[in-house]
């Protein structure tokens, strides 16, 4: 600020009105700048700074949910594009017709998991549904779940007693290492209910050993949020999706408009929020 400062008073001295140009371009980067750092003092929460997974799980109604889970899923993917976050993708389960029945990806970058906690809940999606040949109006559901990946140094107790786990042959898109054997790991903890699964590293081993990192984080976050004392007072009943409680609406018809409910925060470029500019409603959150 202070070098702007400068450069305005060297332009309005010498009455050099080409140095205008310059002066709106530093500027312009110098905003830019100034609101990164003033969302990062936001960012003050004890996991903010992690890497973040983040999970889709289409609702009620079928294909329509279903392609709408998978538009989630390219949503934050192209966010963390954006960013230049790296992701990778941890578990896939295909929809019937179209569309995924739920996902997990990882996604990697500073302050991954401050930014994305914004995410977590039911979206909710108005449209004409493309699989309705009569053309009628559709609301879809799909919930969006937001884990911090938590370091190994923060201990834990999980009782090997306490979960089931099952072996499958991966479904997702992993070219030619799925479907050829069993390595497809889902881990269920038993007295809460959470359910994890990894299917897209190369063997058992390394599934499961992902898997049990993302009912690690969950139980830790669970935990901490709830202001529990240990994991075992985690009760199941609390780990329920509840559909009618949306936290953000997407409607592409009768007008376009994306509106979250908990900030108020619309952005009426329905299209460009879903190729990831979800800045606006992270930045009305965070400041919230």
């Amino acid at each position: 600020m202070s070098d702007l400062e400068t450069l305005c008073q060297m332009a309005i001295e010498e009455q050099d009105v080409s140095l205008l140009a310059e002066l709106a371009e530093e500027y312009d980067a110098y905003s830019g700048e100034l609101e990164t750092a003033r969302l990062e003092t936001l960012l003050s929460g004890e996991y903010d700074n992690c890497d973040v997974i983040i999970s889709f799980h289409a609702g009620a109604g079928g294909t329509e949910a279903q392609d709408w889970a998978q538009m989630l899923y390219r949503m934050y993917t192209r966010w963390a594009e954006r960013r230049g976050f790296k992701y990778k993708l941890i578990d896939w389960l295909d929809g019937e017709e179209a569309g995924i029945k739920s996902a997990s990806i990882e996604i990697e970058g500073d302050y991954a998991y401050g930014y994305m906690k914004s995410e977590g809940g039911i979206h909710r999606l108005v449209r004409i549904s493309p699989f309705d040949a009569t053309g009628r109006r559709h609301t879809s559901f799909a919930a969006v779940e937001v884990t911090p990946l938590i370091s190994d140094d923060v201990e834990v107790e999980i009782r090997p007693e306490d979960l089931k786990v099952d072996t499958f042959r991966s479904s997702g898109a992993g070219g030619q290492h799925v479907n050829k054997t069993e390595s497809a790991i889902r881990i269920t903890h038993i007295p809460t209910g959470l359910v994890v699964a990894c299917q897209m590293e190369r063997s058992q081993h390394q599934n499961r050993e992902v898997a049990m990192r993302m009912l690690r984080s969950k139980l830790i976050e669970i935990k901490e949020r709830q202001h529990l004392d240990k994991i075992s007072d985690i009760k199941g009943e609390q780990m329920k999706i509840e559909w009618g409680s949306q936290i953000r609406s997407y409607v592409f018809m009768p007008y376009s408009l994306v509106k979250d409910h908990r900030t108020n925060f619309e952005n009426g470029n329905v299209n460009a929020v879903m190729d990831g500019d979800l800045d606006g409603f992270i930045n009305a959150y965070l400041s919230m």
